[in-house]
């Protein structure tokens, strides 16, 4: 067990305490929670390539942490009419259809090599920074800018989601060759 990979196990048990928070209606301490969540996958990261600790536990670890940390706020936030139910719609479908295209390369004996792109990365960052945003409203004057906010993601979620589709059926037209 490497320290990466206990960084990303605390990130996933921060996501039950990042809930609690939200349906307590103690916003601040949910701010602080996703925060805390936020930067300890940055550090788990920046920890794993500095100090040589990159492992196949992490590699496929650290993304179903991001997966559940976000899904999670993205259903909460609906749930509690903080962002629109169609977001949440938006941005689950998509982590869902990457799995299910996963199962299906895996099923089809085709190795799947967990590597985002460039384009997913960003999609996941923007949308961090939007629940980050929507969490923040009652501490900042920023309410003009969620609006757009939920359009990059969700404008970003489908490109990402339909790039991923693009990946998975040139893999399995091309018997698994990439």
């Amino acid at each position: 067990m490497t320290i990466p990979n206990l960084i990303t196990i605390l990130r996933i048990i921060l996501v039950p305490i990042f809930v609690i928070y939200m349906i307590s209606d103690r916003t601040l301490g949910a701010l602080i929670i996703f925060i805390v969540a936020s930067i300890s996958d940055v550090l788990d990261g920046f920890i794993a390539k500095v100090f040589h600790q990159k492992s196949n536990l992490g590699t496929h670890l650290d993304p179903l942490a991001d997966k559940i940390l976000l899904m999670t706020a993205y259903v909460t936030l609906a749930v509690l009419k903080m962002i629109p139910s169609w977001l949440a719609v938006c941005t689950i479908s998509r982590d869902v259809i990457i799995l299910l295209g996963v199962l299906i390369l895996y099923l089809n004996g085709y190795p799947v090599k967990i590597n985002p792109s460039r384009l997913s990365k960003a999609t996941t960052v923007i949308q961090a920074a939007t629940i980050l945003l929507v969490l923040s409203h009652g501490y900042l004057n920023i309410e003009f800018v969620r609006i757009y906010a939920f359009w990059l993601v969700a404008l970003l979620t489908i490109a990402s989601g339909l790039q991923y589709i693009r990946i998975g059926m040139v893999i399995l037209s091309q018997g698994g060759q990439q």
